[in-house]
């Protein structure tokens, strides 16, 4: 009976709705590379300029394996890890990485990080002064606050988007996946 009604804007659309579950929402917006899913209860009524819980938006987020090559001390051990990946036989930053991070979970990230300290930056594109969308760039003046390790470590680090050389949004940490590994991660 809706669907029989005319509307003087195109903006204005009738969506098909699915019944299923979440889980298999989520794995089809993956795979066709979607951003996210907005869900709502279908019991739910609109309520102007009101927040009841019934919409329900989750984020999609692609991640990779990066390899921990520096870190900002901080009240846990870390503040900040710092991240990048090899290019070639050059060892490549990307960012610094705070997000995601429990105190719990920079306890035990600085467990087992701890004996890999180097007096050496092993970066090969730092200090980098470039201008940040997100303000992360490394300077060195913030190169100054770093702790640098033997690249050896990995994290997996999620994010929303991948421009030509590095995320182009804030990144946070996988809450259990940070590895000890001597295999580059490219």
């Amino acid at each position: 009976m809706l669907r029989s009604l005319k509307f003087l804007s195109p903006r204005i659309q009738f969506v098909d709705y699915l019944e299923t579950s979440a889980a298999n929402i989520l794995a089809a917006a993956k795979e066709q590379g979607l951003e996210g899913v907005i869900a709502k209860r279908r019991d739910s009524l609109y309520q102007p300029g009101r927040r009841t819980g019934a919409w329900v938006k989750y984020r999609i987020n692609r991640g990779q394996e990066f390899v921990i090559g520096g870190y900002t001390p901080g009240p846990h051990g870390i503040d900040s890890l710092i991240v990048g990946y090899y290019r070639g036989k050059d060892f490549v930053y990307v960012a610094r990485v705070r997000n995601g991070f429990v105190p719990a979970l920079r306890r035990q990230v600085f467990e087992r990080i701890r004996n890999l300290v180097s007096p050496t930056m092993p970066f090969v594109n730092l200090p980098d002064e470039h201008p940040s969308r997100w303000g992360e760039n490394l300077t060195a003046e913030k190169m100054k606050e770093c702790v640098w390790l033997r690249p050896e470590a990995v994290a997996q680090i999620e994010f929303l988007e991948w421009a030509n050389t590095a995320p182009t949004c804030p990144m946070e940490t996988s809450a259990t996946r940070v590895l000890k590994s001597v295999r580059p991660v490219v």
